[in-house]
């Protein structure tokens, strides 16, 4: 076995535990790291199927604890908040954009970290599940992060770390589906693609379930601030970008 396919196999692991774990933060790992020793439009590609084998697997094994109301309701302006973002990406100003998402991501993270828990939803809200779903498109259509808006409101809501994963990852599922139809349009989808996911298939598998029994180990209160040292690390490198040459 290569270097390479030994590298893959290791960024593929090490994102596949904590977005099994989590339920997101699988972007901080997957694409930064493998755009090291793969070709960029090699490697978004097959963080995006991993992110559908993941899903999958995770909505087949824990249906009962999706809030299917939440991931639906926040699916549908998601789709209309990608062209957005998209746009973003030829947009002048695309970095003082990412410096102010960055921003609004690492206060809400930092005001929980200090001890100040954030206003607590109830029920269902559909104005914060629609503005939510609206600006994961807008993040994941520009930046290829669609979790900061969708942890945000899970942390509102008060999920429990399993309802959190699932619930995300019923999210996740169909949204993936539909970004990687674009990768075949685009004709992005190839057989180096193919080749490193299947590849990549024996380690990803025992990285889900490993993360499942990592996630109903923790406690309320332990994974919101785990939760939130996620969005820290997302905002930063969102900062990063904004300000790096």
């Amino acid at each position: 076995m290569d270097h390479t396919t030994l590298c893959v196999l290791a960024v593929v692991f090490l994102a596949t535990l904590i977005r099994s774990t989590f339920g997101f933060g699988e972007a901080l790992i997957a694409v930064p790291l493998l755009v090291f020793i793969l070709p960029v439009e090699v490697a978004t590609p097959i963080a995006v199927l991993l992110s559908i084998t993941v899903a999958g697997v995770v909505v087949v094994q824990d249906w009962r604890k999706i809030h299917f109301g939440s991931a639906g309701w926040m699916l549908a302006p998601t789709l209309a908040g990608i062209p957005l973002g998209i746009a973003l990406l030829s947009c002048v100003h695309q970095n003082l954009v990412k410096a102010a998402l960055a921003m609004v991501i690492v206060a809400f993270a930092g005001y929980s970290l200090l001890g100040k828990r954030p206003p607590e939803l109830r029920s269902d809200n559909r104005i914060w599940m629609l503005g939510c779903g609206f600006f994961a498109g807008l993040l994941g259509g520009a930046y290829g992060m669609n979790g900061p808006p969708l942890v945000i409101y899970g942390a509102m809501r008060r999920w429990s770390p399993q309802h959190f994963r699932a619930t995300l990852q019923g999210y996740f599922l169909p949204a993936s589906i539909v970004a990687m139809a674009g990768y075949w349009m685009a004709g992005l989808w190839t057989p180096t693609v193919t080749r490193y996911y299947l590849i990549s298939l024996p380690v990803a598998l025992p990285a889900i379930f490993l993360g499942r029994v990592m996630n109903h180990r923790l406690r309320g209160d332990a994974f919101l601030k785990y939760v939130h040292v996620g969005l820290v690390c997302i905002g930063v490198l969102l900062l990063i970008q904004a300000f790096g040459p």
